[in-house]
């Protein structure tokens, strides 16, 4: 069994793995948790993403792999900044490119940022965007405002808000629905038989009004990190 394991600000993520499919997957609020979880138990690989810079030593026979953007990936990576581009991006494509080889795919990841990233058929990450996420953005009103108050997401946001909040809850959750409607839109007319992969916390609020545009894959960046940790160990 390999493990996958993404350390977030908040939260930890891990899921458990026999070769390529998924068996379990666990979420943790503390380090402490999580080692509490680890208690008595051994793994044949590991792979960590993580935005700590000690992340935990992991109980393993094998490889422990921590991920960085000079690892060699599955995929290739054209772009002009490769050090600076984010691991979780990097994973999340290798996980597009487990789900779907073979095939043109945008990735969209909604979180503390929304993400918007292309691999082409070939197997090679071309690059993306990368935009304001949708608390980012409910901050920013309350932050360069004198008077807009620090509001919250909604699934299903009204069109035309009855209220301030109400009104900021429309123009954020609207304005970011179409703003994914668009990409996905300017990516299929170059890529008419485009997949599109959509995961990260934020997903919740959109996932209704985007099908049957977007595969949901809520997993998606710890199948990329499984689908590194094999390139690794089969070579």
């Amino acid at each position: 069994m390999n493990l996958a394991v993404d350390i977030g600000n908040t939260r930890i993520k891990i899921a458990i793995f026999d070769r390529d499919q998924l068996s379990g997957k666990h979420t943790f609020d503390s380090v402490d948790d999580f080692n509490k979880f680890l208690l008595n138990k051994t793994y044949d690989h590991s792979i960590v993403s993580s935005v700590s810079t000690d992340p935990p030593t992991l109980p393993v026979k094998g490889k422990q792999i921590r991920l960085t953007s000079t690892l060699d990936f599955p995929i290739s990576i054209s772009y002009d900044t490769p050090k600076t581009l984010g691991v979780d991006r990097i994973a999340a494509a290798c996980g597009a490119y487990q789900l779907f080889p073979g095939e043109d795919c945008l990735v969209i990841d909604m979180g503390t940022c929304i993400t918007y990233d292309f691999l082409s058929a070939k197997g090679v990450y071309e690059g993306g965007a990368i935009a304001p996420g949708v608390r980012m953005r409910f901050a920013a009103m309350n932050h360069f405002t004198a008077r807009l108050p620090l509001v919250g997401p909604v699934v299903d946001a009204p069109l035309t808000g009855k209220s301030t909040e109400a009104s900021m809850q429309s123009g954020v959750i609207n304005g970011v629905l179409e703003e994914i409607k668009g990409f996905i839109s300017r990516y299929q007319s170059r890529y008419p038989g485009l997949k599109t992969v959509a995961c990260g916390g934020d997903l919740v609020f959109f996932e209704n009004s985007i099908k049957p545009s977007i595969f949901a894959a809520p997993e998606l960046v710890l199948i990329g990190l499984n689908r590194i940790l094999l390139h690794h160990i089969n070579g």
